[in-house]
């Protein structure tokens, strides 16, 4: 097999490392340590179409398919050296345009996916519990139905963007008793009766990426805002993710690329002993495997986003969200040791990243259970009922 890009697949990864090499990031140190979000680099890249990449051109978007998406978020995540907005950005396109874009009706698709496009509105997907997370479709979170109204009850927690976003896409059940088959997905405005956002605690990485927790107070909302059928949440959930496990690592392809070129650059300046350090095959066995790693992660993650278009239950999003994640972590480990004490500064950039992969392998599903949801789709993990076995 020959893997090519096309000419507009190319441009975009130039066109947006050039974005982020030459405009975005530059006071990331700073904003990192205080936990700041860059406004201003999300307008420039909202002005630039990063937001509205998948969109149709209808609703403000590029059209972009999903391997393009992928090869510009790449280009941005070699250019950009701020992880926490990345990460923003893909929660905003992935989890709150995608399934507006997916399930909306008309109305819905005209009132926020221009917005959300722009940069104008913020958006973000707001399914964790304080007793929900890996359990994701046992939610506490109700919503009753009063005439034309739902009244939503509960709180989610851990949500990105949650102090800067203007519309949520919440998960809540209409019967607890139903299981996973009682989750309603919903359009949340920040400024409805209701609802109440604060800042959570300070986070290892990603710090320029908010996260907040939001409550909803017999929230009342016109049924317009319900997203898709009654009782269809699971299956906007599901699709939900597949696109974000599939696509929010593209930019860290990018992340990874330039730590292993820098690392090269590093080893051909560096000597001890009397040698450039790269001639120590324990030094150059840690690139050889790192690059060996990071490319396989690119492709794995290029066969996840081709195959978004292509039949529902493959493994390729949660197989790709825990290679790449579970890989970047890996590289920064090695490029750390590489540096020594220079990579261990939290004045340089490899500390910095290292703290951002970790929390790459726990956002959209933690390592551990990405490895169950692909268990499940192999059929290992199967029904295991009583009287289900075979006897012995």
């Amino acid at each position: 097999m020959r893997f090519e890009w096309s000419d507009g697949q190319d441009g975009l990864y130039r066109d947006f490392r050039r974005l982020g090499e030459e405009s975005l990031g530059k006071d990331v140190t700073e904003r990192d340590r205080a936990g700041v979000f860059g406004r201003d680099d999300w307008t420039l890249c909202a002005e630039r179409g990063v937001l509205g990449l998948l969109l149709p051109p209808s609703y403000g978007g590029a059209g972009r398919d999903p391997v393009a998406y992928a090869r510009a978020m790449e280009g941005l995540g070699y250019g950009c050296l701020d992880n926490g907005l990345l990460m923003a950005m893909g929660a905003h396109t992935l989890a709150a345009e995608v399934p507006i874009w997916k399930f909306g009706d008309e109305d819905q698709r005209r009132r926020y996916l221009p917005e959300l496009a722009a940069g104008r509105l913020i958006g973000a997907n707001a399914m964790t519990e304080p007793e929900s997370g890996s359990d994701a479709l046992s939610l506490a979170t109700t919503a009753e139905r009063d005439g034309g109204f739902y009244r939503l009850t509960g709180r989610k927690r851990y949500v990105t963007n949650a102090p800067i976003a203007d519309v949520f896409v919440v998960y809540a059940t209409v019967d607890r008793e139903l299981g996973f088959t009682g989750v309603t997905a919903f359009l949340v405005e920040r400024g409805d009766a209701g609802v109440s956002v604060k800042e959570q605690s300070e986070k290892m990485g990603l710090r320029t990426a908010r996260w907040g927790e939001v409550e909803f107070d017999a929230c009342r909302i016109p049924a317009s805002r319900r997203l898709g059928a009654e009782r269809r949440g699971a299956s906007i959930f599901a699709l939900t993710m597949a696109w974000e496990r599939s696509l929010l690592l593209a930019p860290w392809l990018g992340v990874m690329q330039r730590e292993i070129d820098e690392c090269v650059r590093h080893c051909r300046r560096r000597r001890q002993f009397g040698k450039h350090i790269g001639h120590f095959q324990s030094v150059s066995n840690r690139i050889v495997d790192m690059r060996i790693r990071w490319e396989l992660s690119r492709m794995l993650l290029y066969r996840a986003a081709a195959e978004l278009d292509g039949p529902d239950g493959t493994i390729f999003p949660e197989a790709s969200k825990l290679y790449v994640s579970e890989t970047a972590t890996d590289v920064f480990t090695s490029a750390m040791q590489i540096y020594g004490a220079l990579g261990y500064a939290s004045d340089g950039r490899t500390e910095r990243n290292l703290r951002d992969a970790h929390g790459m392998t726990i956002s959209s599903g933690t390592s551990d259970m990405q490895r169950v949801v692909i268990a499940g789709k192999l059929g290992i993990t199967w029904p295991d009922t009583e009287g289900s076995g075979d006897g012995s």
